[in-house]
């Protein structure tokens, strides 16, 4: 991959339609090469030192977790956080309660927002089938979401994409299967450099055009 400190219009006229290119630490993109990267489709990403990239990483020992579903949801959050609370954990539950219809993006986002802030280790959203909730809270900088309908991919989303949020289905999966899927998920790690450098260019992906 193309390593760039400065990126001009030039440079980005001869790059090739929807490839990837890297932008060193401190570098500059010129205004008109940003126009031209967006009308080809180019990425450009950051570098990340390999010092900084364990801070990457999902919290191994989860302690605090925060947790929200939508109206569909309401007996499965509970579920999830009453078990959760069973086993020592600090659970904040950001509703909703009851049966009267919410929009699944405001939960996800209470939810987001916390694990991003620090306020929570990991975070756990549900809706009728998790796709929805998982596109709302990966809008939130510093999410990585990740709908897992299987223990398997519980554990593919922590230990090789750094999933910091679990997006369940209430639609598709028993209370038992998704406790499982939830043990699986803050239960498994994310150490492997190669893994860490991937999701450092997933983050910088938030800060290019």
């Amino acid at each position: 991959m193309k390593v760039f400190s400065i990126l001009t219009e030039t440079d980005a006229r001869v790059l090739e339609r929807g490839s990837t290119v890297v932008l060193a630490p401190g570098g500059h993109i010129t205004p008109l090469a940003q126009d031209t990267l967006r009308e080809r489709r180019i990425t450009v990403v950051g570098t990340v030192a390999d010092a900084d990239l364990s801070r990457l990483a999902p919290v191994v020992d989860v302690r605090r977790v925060a947790v929200g579903g939508d109206h569909t949801a309401v007996a499965l959050k509970d579920r999830i956080r009453d078990t959760l609370r069973q086993r020592g954990l600090a659970v904040s539950d950001v509703g909703t309660d009851g049966p009267d219809a919410v929009d699944y993006p405001d939960i996800a986002a209470r939810v987001a927002r916390q694990v991003a802030r620090g306020e929570a280790d990991a975070g756990i959203v549900i809706d009728g089938a998790g796709i929805g909730s998982a596109i709302a809270a990966n809008k939130i900088a510093g999410i990585r979401a990740a709908m897992c309908t299987t223990r398997t991919l519980a554990r593919y989303a922590r230990e090789h994409n750094g999933a910091n949020v679990l997006s369940l289905g209430a639609t598709l999966v028993s209370p038992d299967e998704a406790l499982a899927i939830v043990d699986t998920f803050l239960a498994t790690a994310t150490t492997e450099p190669r893994y860490l450098r991937r999701i450092a260019k997933i983050q910088g992906l938030e800060r290019t055009p």
